[in-house]
């Protein structure tokens, strides 16, 4: 089995109306979604406009980053890129 840091796509800018199951739906185009996850605010419970996936493959992973970076979902474009400690400290 690969590491999850292989497979793990973050996913911005969000519309608050996405929810895990929705992030599913989007990505199961590419292949296997082995979990999609949106964070919520601890204190609201509302979307924090951000998400992860994990695909089955890394192979899968790198077509749906291909592929959804910058799609339109629900009039917001959205950011797809392969998730990193690194990405997280610039962020």
């Amino acid at each position: 089995m690969q590491a999850n840091d292989d497979r793990k796509l973050f996913v911005g800018n969000l519309a608050w109306a996405v929810d895990g199951l929705d992030l599913e739906d989007i990505f199961k185009e590419f292949g296997v979604v082995e979990s999609a996850q949106v964070i919520n605010d601890r204190e609201t419970g509302r979307s924090r406009g951000f998400g992860f996936v994990i695909m089955a493959t890394k192979e899968e992973s790198a077509a749906a980053a291909s592929e959804l970076s910058g799609a339109n979902i629900d009039g917001r474009k959205i950011i797809v890129e392969f998730a990193s400690e690194k990405a997280k400290e610039e962020r």
